[in-house]
């Protein structure tokens, strides 16, 4: 393997969507830089991700003869999140945000970057998804082969375990590369990068309460590495109690979630970035629909219908339709996995719109055929309970006391022992359905440094940090991104604006 240089522009923490951005940005302004990556391959929470990237004021909307802007995106953009958590957030940074997407949008594309859209999501008064052909992935290779063909250097099985100073200044960061830790300067700057923590156990319980600790991340590997480094030398966290998330999903068909659909680098990579515009839509639409019933959630719908929940026993053990106390119960269970079981009426029910079993608006539907399709791994079909329970590996007796204290329940000779009221419809019929295995999970985590617009982290007096920055989930600044497709557009305009930051101290 090459040497390693003792010194760089740039220093950037984390291979994600935001790092690369940030590498990539400051690569373009003439920049020496080093990415450092902890895991063996590139990507990130952004490799698992659909791909939506919102905006207004774009390309796209502009062809479809939509009016937009910032401002109105600005307005909509309150109105995702609940109202006690919406009053969190730092609207002077989002609305900064916002008003720099459609510029990111273009840079991607001029990369070759190919997206379809825009697509509506309420309460956005106007369509601002755009999706990124064929998945989040693409983002990864196309900016990993801009990165190495503008001279940056990438080293993955690098995790960064400490920041160096020089004084007030962040001048460097240790590497272990490799079981040798190196240390390794930055002539302007350290970007962090490192994603979130939403697989922090010791972070979420500090934070959000000790009884969300057993409940995982979607990114095995987010491990919160950039925000104990801000934590270390005294900067600033903001929101660290917010999450997206718990929410049931169901499990991915490989165990490995980075199994993804595209190449992440070298002559496939670019091969590919290069053919994303000429696929068929209709490979296109398949292959989101494989995504979306990997990775979106079962809808509440399903439970607010009669579903419910069981545990790999048989057991019910929540109130379906509470959420999070819902997902708490689930990550006590055993394997911290269950099931959910639809009877012959929910089954026809959720086979056709209005009831889609998960969805990424207006992109795609899952119904129940859809997930018999697409992951036969996750369903289990019979005409016995006794069948369905010897499938599953459940204790028939105890799926069949299930299926009788519901219904007890539902003609009210008994109450509902977790405390369900209103529903009306008794389980039944002659054919079953079990779906799963579902987990709780957190999406991602909405905490992070406080910055400045330029991107410098900020101590606990709002003081810049010299030399030190932070981009994506490393760097959210206090701001609330609810909704589809604002976590990208955050990751990639950040890293691109930190990037451009870079270059102009550079040159100063």
């Amino acid at each position: 393997m090459k040497k390693i240089a003792s010194e760089f522009d740039g220093i950037v923490v984390g291979g994600g969507g935001s790092g690369l951005a940030a590498a990539v940005s400051a690569a373009e302004q003439g920049c020496s830089v080093l990415l450092l990556e902890k895991q063996a391959s590139l990507g990130g929470t952004t490799g698992i991700a659909v791909g939506s990237f919102t905006s207004s004021g774009t390309r796209l909307q502009a062809k479809a003869k939509i009016e937009d802007s910032a401002e109105e995106h600005s307005e909509d953009a309150a109105k995702f999140a609940p109202e006690e958590i919406e009053a969190l957030n730092q609207r002077a940074l989002r609305d900064y945000f916002l008003s720099h997407t459609s510029e990111t949008l273009e840079w991607l594309e001029a990369m070759g970057l190919a997206f379809h859209g825009p697509n509506p999501e309420p309460p956005n008064r106007k369509p601002r998804m755009h999706n990124v052909v064929p998945n989040a992935k693409a983002y990864v290779a196309v900016l990993q082969s801009r990165l190495v063909k503008l001279g940056g250097e990438i080293r993955c099985s690098a995790a960064v375990v400490g920041l160096m100073r020089d004084e007030d200044r962040i001048s460097g960061v240790k590497v272990d590369i490799a079981g040798e830790e190196k240390s390794i300067e930055a002539r302007l700057g350290v970007v962090l990068a490192a994603g979130d923590y939403a697989n922090a156990p010791d972070l979420i319980a500090a934070y959000k309460g000790d009884s969300f600790s057993e409940i995982e991340g979607i990114n095995p590997h987010a491990k919160g590495d950039g925000h104990r480094l801000v934590d270390a030398i005294g900067g600033k966290l903001l929101n660290m109690e917010v999450t997206y998330g718990p929410e049931l999903r169901f499990i991915p068909q490989s165990m490995s979630p980075f199994d993804q659909l595209i190449p992440v680098g070298g002559l496939k990579g670019r091969l590919m970035a290069k053919l994303l515009p000429l696929i068929p839509k209709f490979i296109i639409r398949k292959k989101v629909k494989k995504l979306l019933v990997t990775w979106q959630h079962p809808e509440n719908a399903l439970f607010e219908a009669g579903a419910i929940l069981l545990n790999r026993e048989g057991k019910r053990f929540c109130h379906e339709v509470n959420s999070p106390e819902r997902e708490v119960a689930l990550s006590r269970q055993k394997q911290k996995e269950a099931y959910i079981l639809l009877d012959d009426h929910l089954m026809k029910q959720f086979s056709e719109w209005p009831h889609f079993i998960s969805t990424a608006p207006e992109i795609a539907y899952a119904y129940v055929n859809d997930y018999e399709r697409l992951r036969p791994d996750l369903v289990k079909k019979a005409k016995s309970l006794t069948s369905l329970a010897l499938q599953a590996g459940m204790v028939p007796k105890n799926l069949h006391d299930s299926v009788k204290g519901f219904n007890l329940y539902v003609a009210g000779e008994q109450d509902d022992p977790f405390g369900r009221q209103g529903d009306a419809t008794f389980l039944g019929g002659e054919k079953w359905m079990l779906l799963g295995p579902v987990k709780s999970w957190f999406t991602t985590t909405e905490g992070g440094a406080a910055i400045s617009e330029s991107g410098q982290v900020l101590d606990t007096n709002d003081t810049p940090i010299p030399g030190l920055y932070a981009v994506g989930q490393n760097g959210l600044g206090g701001q609330i991104l609810w909704g589809h497709g604002l976590h990208i557009a955050w990751a990639l305009t950040s890293g691109r604006l930190v990037g451009l930051e870079l270059g102009s101290r550079k040159t100063q």
